[in-house]
């Protein structure tokens, strides 16, 4: 299989996308291991027709216009992994999940260990959330992006459904909206 690639400047870097004739393949990191996700031969190709719409819907993401991605994706791995991966996709923008959680959802409650290997070989980075996976006890764990760009993903999200409802810090994200006209608040 033939894949084509093109990039993307983000503000968590340069993103690498790669598409498959079925879906998009693969969101890589700018210094991601080569070792992690494994692709086969491809051609710089960054007109190409997918590669062109997943740009459009990241610089949505990152500028807050998007919260869910309406791609074709193409995982490879093995059944296991998509199975994880497809837990991913059901992760709400803003929300997380432990490992441990995901691992109850799939129907494989001691798998958490095996669910954290399939999250980090996660091909999908950003699009099939992994960003939004924290350890048992709520801690930022592994990242193949590193983890001070998971925790800037995590405050992105944050800020956009902050924003979106008109909070203004996090603490007041469960107690007040912001005055608005109409608001009883406004005066």
């Amino acid at each position: 299989m033939t894949f084509a690639f093109g990039r993307f400047a983000s503000p968590v870097g340069e993103l690498t996308m790669v598409a498959s004739e079925n879906g998009l393949a693969a969101l890589l990191w700018e210094n991601d291991d080569p070792t992690r996700v494994r692709l086969g031969r491809g051609k710089e190709a960054p007109c190409h027709p997918l590669l062109l719409e997943t740009a459009a819907q990241l610089r949505d993401y990152f500028s807050g216009r998007l919260i869910r991605f309406d791609l074709p994706l193409h995982f490879h791995g093995t059944d296991f992994q998509k199975i994880v991966w497809a837990a991913l996709l059901r992760i709400p923008f803003g929300e997380t999940r432990s490992y441990g959680e995901i691992a109850r959802e799939i129907g494989r409650p001691s798998a958490s260990r095996a669910v954290g290997a399939a999250n980090g070989r996660n091909p999908l980075s950003i699009i099939a959330p992994c960003h939004r996976v924290l350890g048992s006890s709520g801690a930022l764990t592994g990242f193949a992006g590193g983890l001070q760009i998971k925790l800037h993903l995590l405050d992105h999200e944050q800020a956009v459904l902050r924003q979106e409802r008109g909070w203004r810090t996090q603490e007041d994200s469960n107690l007040w909206p912001l005055p608005s006209e109409g608001n009883a608040l406004s005066s």
